[in-house]
């Protein structure tokens, strides 16, 4: 309503278009936050030890989700954080039935238009062979970030909060959209496919060491320099909805003087696949190619792997694989082989089309 006096009506409207302004401005300087989930599932992240100084022979698993939320405040700056406490285990003891129960949580969580990305915290033991499992079966193109931490949260210098506010950010991130399953740790971006842990202890031991990793997190912004340009996610054949168990495959180690015992009783225990990690390029020791051929004449699935941890697993190299009718594992380490594996035979036992598989994912 406009004031009979001129001035008065001047200064009404000055008022009002100074507030429209201010709002305006106001918008623009504090952008819509993004929603992010975190499920936590323990590890050392959630740790705790005797002292400050207490960096192993510590306990894991012993903090909440909403304790580990509350010791980083400034997440509340980068987005809308809720919790939920998914498991609360030390890593080692992760299994097919909680990655399965995990994953459709996080399909559950993202199918939601107020989610626009989770973070799953994480012991490190396994936390490479949890990250690649759902690359794999997670449906939908947000981010999933995976973090945990080398020392527990009572110590000092405790990679946990830093680790926690930087794969939040990242989830928040558009610039993670569409990059599959991330690993964010200490203050660098990986792959979930091509990650792994490798050392016992320090705080860089997570590495991507031939391929590279995917960029670093500097300033609570990621950069990105690469993408990972094996298939994933949403863009997979694998639907684990209905599944309520992982076909039975196991890892055998190579190594001088082996033995086929270890291969012979996960057999006799009814293995449906093995992953052979085999010395060198997965060479195959004289005495184990017998129960290697018995293995696959019962119907078991033969996949060389290499325990050497780099470089790609030649088809025809150190075995004649066309002629046993056994798979190559590509660039992936045993125990993600072992994954890869488990999946493809919820779809088919034909080694052609698993080898197909072990050359797109």
């Amino acid at each position: 309503m406009l004031h009979k006096n001129p001035a008065q009506s001047m200064i009404a409207l000055f008022a009002l278009l100074f507030c429209m302004a201010s709002a305006t401005q106001a918008q623009h300087a504090a952008p819509k936050l993004a929603n992010v989930t975190i499920l936590a599932t323990g590890g050392t992240i959630a740790g705790s030890g005797a002292s400050s100084t207490t960096t192993v022979g510590y306990t894991a698993a012993t903090v909440g989700v909403q304790n580990l939320i509350k010791a980083v405040p400034e997440l509340s700056k980068v987005a809308n954080v809720t919790g939920e406490q998914v498991f609360q285990i030390a890593s080692e003891n992760m299994s097919n039935e909680h990655w399965l129960t995990l994953a459709k949580r996080v399909n559950v969580l993202l199918a939601q238009s107020n989610v626009d990305g989770i973070v799953i915290t994480h012991g490190t033991d396994t936390l490479e062979e949890t990250a690649y499992f759902l690359n794999l079966v997670v449906k939908s193109r947000k981010p999933v970030v995976l973090v945990g931490a080398m020392r527990p949260s009572t110590a000092i210098s405790a990679d946990g909060p830093i680790n926690l506010y930087n794969s939040v950010m990242l989830a928040a991130s558009p610039e993670a959209v569409g990059k599959g399953v991330l690993v964010a740790m200490n203050d660098q971006i990986q792959s979930a496919r091509d990650v792994t842990k490798v050392n016992t202890s320090t705080l860089d031991s997570f590495r991507t060491p031939e391929l590279g990793l995917l960029g670093y997190i500097q300033g609570s912004k990621p950069f990105f320099y690469r993408q990972p340009m094996r298939k994933h996610t949403s863009e997979t054949e694998f639907d684990i909805g209905a599944l309520q168990s992982l076909p039975q495959v196991d890892i055998v180690y190579g190594y001088a003087n082996m033995n086929p015992v270890a291969l012979d009783a996960f057999m006799a225990a009814g293995a449906k696949g093995i992953i052979h990690a085999g010395v060198g390029d997965g060479s195959l020791a004289g005495k184990v190619v017998p129960s290697l051929k018995a293995a696959r004449a019962k119907g078991a699935v033969i996949v060389r792997a290499s325990r050497v941890g780099q470089g790609i697993l030649a088809r025809n190299g150190e075995a004649n694989d066309d002629e046993l009718d056994f798979v190559v594992a590509d660039t992936l380490n045993a125990q993600k082989a072992r994954i890869l594996l488990m999946l493809a035979l919820t779809k088919t036992t034909s080694t052609k089309e698993i080898q197909r598989m072990f050359y797109t994912y």
